[in-house]
């Protein structure tokens, strides 16, 4: 199984409609093989943290690799997550 891991520093102004568009949005794209799918805020516990995670698990590596081309899935990163993100950054594993 692979784990997928987005930290995501929003723009200045993001609004909780905007994060809860987003999550909207992400857990209605019906994709086989995708578990867990999770966005969360940070909860500012300690200083310089990123705001926003995005998790999910994969079953396998084409699977997470069909998700990363899946389009939409692209169209929700394109006219919901790159509008309020200000830097990002990424990671999968192995589970």
């Amino acid at each position: 199984m692979i784990r997928n891991i987005v930290l995501v520093k929003l723009k200045p102004g993001t609004t909780d409609a905007q994060v809860d568009a987003l999550r909207g949005a992400l857990a209605a794209i019906p994709f086989a093989g995708r578990h867990n799918p999770l966005v969360e805020r940070d909860l500012g516990l300690v200083d310089e943290t990123m705001d926003l995670v995005i998790t999910a698990d994969f079953d396998d590596e084409p699977t997470y690799q069909a998700w990363f081309a899946d389009p939409a899935h692209n169209r929700v990163r394109r006219e919901l997550l790159l509008p309020i993100s200000e830097r990002s950054a990424r990671i999968q594993y192995r589970i």
